[in-house]
């Protein structure tokens, strides 16, 4: 009877996340084995092995496709500072035209689509509206005001999701990312149903990095975000921590262990500004900050100095041992960008998601739920549910009641950018009905970030609350008051960090 892998007990939402698994399998099999270099040329064929093509055209086009995710389960281009680039083979040139007249289209005598366009590209031709494309501007009136909702918007899914307005299309009809204004939030790797956008894995890496720990004599530590918990159903959390050791690393730490460190110097900035700059923003969501800087800028005085948690809880570690080298695994594309940033950049070593644990898990045969209990036990509650959207909100108003401050608090919190543009505009012309922004770029915060398993919304908001419950500690200062964060930098540099 063959062996059930991790991958068998879950089920992913499209065959997108499939096969990228699947490249991501068999490049990690390959490294460990240390035959990537002379056989990565294979996986294309082993993967699509044919007669017949699965997907596309044919099995050549499939293997091509293919090709270029190997390229990016490797590193892809690693002169490309973003760490999302679009697969020119897998881009399958949506269509170009956003509105459609469908056929609900009733030849009306109100003409309002037609009445409607400032353009005058509509026009009704054997009573059925027609859109010339060489006047369109794609302004959407003519949907708006068709009274039979006749003419659909077909915005491409990737640019759909881009709430940056970082995607277009070139003269053949491929996407494209403006990396000027891309936050790299990952929306558009998770949205593209073909799979043509995607993020450099650094999986390699981390495998070679746990050979070299073996050989060179130092260790090499796993951070894990608490949104895991919402990850490995068929597993406990412990069992997780247990199999992530077997990997090679020494010992796995929570994210949330640094949110409660976090928490603590975010509430002490909060109380020593807010009075002088009108309202602080919070720091922990990188594609956040990103956004500032590239649309906000004169903003950027009033988001908090503090790092992430994934920054302060390598730092802690490093604290404790110099030489130690760290793997941040979260939900977050993200936090690939950050970890690379020039004023934290000998922080973090690599990061991967949970994608990419799932597929290294497997490729070193480690089936999760046969593993035995590990107890983790590093954070509050309080630090485990800033996986959330409002868990930093909530974790800040415990640090002012637990050391009696003194301060006005009104937090604004902003579940997706959408939401944090609104906050964001309202801060800029001083409108904002709040003093603390808490800005998650993804929608529910990072449970629902493009690098999880499953997005399964209220399960894993349910999922995180209830690994928060199961924390020893329940105050965020009996936490901290364990370790000595006093030689511990816990502040940004942005203005090396977004150097021009």
């Amino acid at each position: 009877m063959d062996k059930v892998t991790n991958v068998q007990l879950i089920k992913f939402e499209s065959n997108v996340q499939l096969i990228k698994y699947q490249v991501l399998k068999e490049v990690a099999k390959l490294a460990f084995e240390g035959a990537l270099k002379e056989n990565y040329h294979e996986i294309p064929k082993k993967i699509i092995p044919g007669p017949k093509p699965i997907t596309r055209c044919c099995i050549y086009h499939e293997r091509e496709v293919v090709k270029e995710r190997v390229r990016m389960a490797m590193g892809g281009n690693r002169e490309n500072k973003n760490n999302i680039e679009v697969l020119e083979a897998a881009c399958d040139k949506c269509p170009v035209q956003r509105y459609v007249v469908t056929e609900a289209c009733r030849g009306c005598l109100a003409h309002k689509c037609e009445e409607a366009c400032p353009f005058g590209a509509i026009s009704v031709v054997d009573h059925k509206a027609r859109i010339n494309w060489d006047i369109c501007k794609e302004c959407g009136k003519c949907k708006d005001a068709c009274p039979y909702n006749a003419i659909v918007d077909v915005l491409r899914p990737c640019m759909k999701a881009c709430n940056v307005g970082a995607l277009s299309m070139d003269e053949e009809g491929k996407a494209r990312i403006d990396d000027s204004k891309c936050i790299q939030c990952g929306s558009c790797v998770y949205s593209c149903p073909f799979g043509a956008i995607e993020d450099k894995s650094y999986i390699v890496d981390t495998i070679e990095l746990i050979k070299k720990a073996k050989s060179d004599k130092f260790n090499a530590y796993a951070i894990i975000a608490p949104a895991i918990s919402s990850q490995f159903t068929f597993a406990t959390i412990g069992q997780v921590v247990t199999a992530i050791k077997k990997l090679g690393f020494h010992d796995v730490v929570e994210a949330a262990l640094g949110a409660d460190i976090v928490t603590e110097n975010e509430t002490k900035e909060f109380a020593e500004n807010v009075n002088s700059k009108g309202f602080i923003t919070s720091s922990c969501c990188p594609a956040f900050v990103a956004y500032i800087n590239k649309n906000y800028p004169e903003l950027m005085d009033n988001v908090s100095t503090s790092v992430s948690p994934m920054i302060a809880t390598a730092r802690l570690i490093k604290s404790l041992e110099s030489n130690a080298r760290i793997v941040f695994i979260g939900p977050c594309i993200a936090k690939k960008m950050e970890a690379q940033q020039d004023d934290i950049k000998d922080e973090v070593d690599y990061v991967l998601t949970f994608e990419e644990l799932l597929a290294l898990l497997d490729a070193a045969d480690i089936q999760v739920n046969d593993c035995e209990e590990s107890v983790l036990d590093n954070a509050s509650l309080f630090g485990r549910i800033f996986a959330r959207s409002g868990g930093l909100t909530e974790a800040i108003k415990e640090v002012i009641e637990e050391k009696n401050i003194d301060i006005e608090y009104n937090p604004v919190t902003c579940n997706g950018i959408k939401e944090c543009d609104i906050a964001l505009k309202m801060a800029k012309v001083k409108r904002l009905k709040g003093n603390f922004i808490e800005g998650m770029a993804c929608v529910g915060g990072c449970i629902g970030g493009p690098g999880v398993l499953q997005h399964h919304g209220p399960k894993n908001k349910k999922a995180v609350d209830e690994y928060g419950k199961m924390a020893k500690e329940h105050k965020i200062e009996d936490v901290t008051k364990i370790f000595d964060t006093s030689s511990i930098r816990l502040h940004r540099n942005f203005d090396k960090a977004f150097k021009k």
